[in-house]
């Protein structure tokens, strides 16, 4: 798990059959202080309505992304699990 800022969401107009009906958020990944970026943003599927310039805990567990989009062969690896308050 790690902490994110949202920066934007993404538009695929061809997606792999397992992201239909999900959003697709772009994550800042954050160091531990809260504002320095932390990488390359990544791509995460969103579940929790999160927005831009929301906070948002994300993390790669492949398989409980897997399971959260019922899918085996889903090529998703970040999903947000968080929106701290």
């Amino acid at each position: 798990m790690i902490s994110g800022r949202v920066i934007g969401t993404a538009t695929a107009t061809v997606r792999h059959p397992s992201f239909k009906g999900w959003k697709l958020l772009i994550v800042q990944p954050l160091a531990a202080d809260g504002r320095t970026p932390d990488g390359d943003p990544v791509l995460a599927v969103d579940a929790l309505g999160a927005g831009p310039g929301e906070d948002v805990v994300i993390t790669s567990d492949g398989r409980g992304t897997r399971e959260l989009l019922k899918s085996d062969t889903t090529p998703v690896r970040w999903s947000v699990i968080g929106i701290p308050d």
